[in-house]
């Protein structure tokens, strides 16, 4: 079994990922947290497979309502992020383990207000956060991070205080689970679950736990 966790153009092992070494301690239930890393499409694809995330939704967080709408957001010019609302069980999965996930695997936290060719503000990579507890946290694991030198560059992920979440359109929900084989899907999400499955084989759903996976 690879431990090899890739993000495009990088190749990092899972044992340079530590667990953080603060993490949060949430009762079981359901806890939130939103997170953007590029093109929603792709980091939900990511997140809707750990075992413990409850719901995925991909929308749009960082600006007004009356922007946030696809054609709007992708002209970079709204302050909105792509982002995805997770939605998890923390007796089964902490925000400290789905925080690996998201930067080993769902995007390049190193890349600053793109992802690849998705090049805008509206691709950067951000944390939105809703407490104080969990901004100290983000920000402590992504100091670990960038001390330990999991990449040669340093970590640019933004802390942003989650002021409203604006779903997007349904088209745009579950899109690479339903969309196998569009271009965009098999040339980026479908390597990142690739890569999921192997390097993460015991935090994923049953479903999603097979040599060859799909994004169904």
């Amino acid at each position: 079994m690879s431990d090899a966790c890739n993000v495009p153009g990088l190749t990092v092992p899972r044992s340079r990922f530590p667990a953080p070494e603060q993490d949060l301690s949430e009762p079981a239930g359901e806890s939130r947290i939103v997170l953007a890393g590029g093109c929603f499409w792709c980091v939900e694809a990511v997140l809707l497979a750990l075992e413990g995330v409850m719901s995925a939704e991909s929308g749009y967080a960082g600006g007004g309502a009356d922007t946030a709408n696809y054609q709007a957001v992708c002209s970079g010019s709204t302050g909105h992020a792509e982002v995805v609302d997770v939605h998890y069980d923390p007796s089964r999965i902490s925000l400290g383990e789905l925080l690996r996930v998201f930067f080993s695997v769902a995007h390049d936290p190193t890349q600053l207000n793109r992802q690849g060719n998705d090049i805008g503000t509206q691709y950067r990579s951000a944390v939105f956060y809703e407490t104080e507890e969990q901004k100290q946290m983000v920000g402590a694991y992504i100091r670990q991070l960038n001390a330990a030198g999991v990449y040669p560059d340093p970590i640019v992920t933004g802390l942003e205080p989650l002021t409203a979440f604006y779903p997007a359109e349904a088209s745009h929900q579950n899109f690479a689970a339903r969309n196998p084989w569009q271009p965009y899907i098999m040339g980026v999400a479908a390597p990142k679950m690739e890569k999921l499955v192997s390097a993460w084989p015991d935090r994923l759903k049953p479903e999603f736990s097979q040599d060859d996976p799909d994004l169904a």
